[in-house]
């Protein structure tokens, strides 16, 4: 059995879990609501607190499903008590990011500005101080749309291995190079 499949889910105060008739889990909590979608084979149950996903057999589809919608299901739940947070760093010389609402404004050494529209539910929050590099903050309750909005921000400008220039996470480890002077 899956080991991450079988691990219960606790619901903490305040989180209430629908699940309709056409498999739709509906999450409820103090930050807001978030639905998904789930495989019909799969049976979800809730007893005194705690929510369990159990598969009818040990097929090879079940079991990667099994896995799959327990982690889903309980990102939701950590979504909507505690949120996500994202955080990148524009790392170069001349390299800027500003934000207007939920409209991103990257300077990131090309020709022109890169203006980049965030999705409602995420908050976008800039951080330009002084003598350090500009950090880009994301934070939402939808752990996969806030991956794939801060892989997205990211893939404007990777990072590069020779001067470490560009849009990173801020814990990522960029592995340097050494330049081709070193031969000599």
């Amino acid at each position: 059995m899956s080991r991450i499949g079988k691990a219960p889910i606790t619901l903490p105060d305040g989180v209430s879990i629908s699940v309709d008739s056409s498999n739709i889990v509906t999450v409820k909590g103090s930050k807001g609501e978030l639905r998904q979608q789930v495989d019909p084979d799969l049976s979800i149950s809730q007893e005194d607190g705690v929510l369990t996903v159990a598969r009818p057999t040990e097929q090879k589809r079940h079991k990667s499903m099994h896995g799959l919608y327990r982690s889903l299901i309980n990102n939701m739940v950590e979504g909507v008590t505690k949120g996500f947070k994202k955080e990148l760093v524009v790392i170069g010389v001349g390299y800027r990011a500003a934000n207007t609402g939920n409209l991103l404004e990257l300077a990131v050494g090309y020709s022109h500005p890169i203006y980049f529209m965030v999705p409602g539910e995420l908050k976008l929050e800039t951080i330009s101080e002084k003598g350090k590099d500009p950090i880009i903050v994301l934070t939402g309750i939808d752990k996969q749309l806030l991956g794939q909005v801060a892989a997205k921000i990211r893939a404007f400008r990777k990072p590069e291995p020779y001067k470490g220039k560009g849009i990173r996470y801020k814990d990522e480890y960029v592995r340097r190079k050494a330049g081709k002077t070193v031969a000599k």
